[in-house]
């Protein structure tokens, strides 16, 4: 079965500077086949037995933390979470906006519940939250960023720590690259 890992707080500002051929090399050794990363903010496709989630997430993130020294968070989602992600995406996302940012935040199996949409209040006319199992779809004009409720209550929440983010256009090449977006 094919997977998306998608790693928290590498190649950031300088931070977790992880290669990816390093981490490409990392996965194979967890013996994991068909191992390809895509751009260097820490997203790994790779095929292995079906499995626990959760599980594999922790194993994962263990073994990046030894091999590269740091306090690894990962997300793993299957093919089919991932198509559904993308299926469940609103029918604006398909022709996105210039003046709009599109973002899909990625929620660790420990916190994926429709009722994290509780924890924050969008702020009308400036940005949208929905929830589809497995992410946060967040859209915000670009203009009303600093506007932003939810970018604010995200970053001052110990639950953002569970959640990694990554823009539209990056979610929809990794549903390329595994299949999700054509099975």
């Amino acid at each position: 079965m094919r997977h998306v890992a998608l790693l928290r707080g590498i190649n950031v500002g300088g931070n977790n500077i992880i290669p990816m051929a390093a981490l490409a090399q990392t996965f194979e050794k967890m013996k994991f086949s068909a191992v390809k990363t895509f751009i260097a903010s820490g997203n790994v496709i790779f095929e292995t037995a079906k499995q626990d989630l959760r599980k594999l997430e922790e194993k994962i993130e263990k073994t990046l933390q030894l091999a590269f020294d740091y306090d690894a968070k990962v997300v793993v989602k299957s093919q089919p979470e991932l198509h559904a992600i993308i299926k469940g995406m609103p029918k604006d996302w398909q022709k996105p906006s210039a003046v709009v940012r599109y973002y899909v935040m990625f929620l660790r199996h420990a916190i994926n519940s429709k009722t994290i949409l509780d924890e924050f209040d969008p702020r009308a006319g400036v940005e949208t939250l929905t929830y589809v199992p497995g992410a946060l779809l967040w859209a915000a004009k670009i203009a009303g960023l600093g506007k932003s409720t939810v970018a604010k209550k995200m970053l001052a929440k110990p639950i953002y720590q569970e959640i990694t983010v990554r823009n539209l256009n990056t979610t929809l090449k990794l549903a390329e690259l595994i299949g999700a977006a054509n099975d």
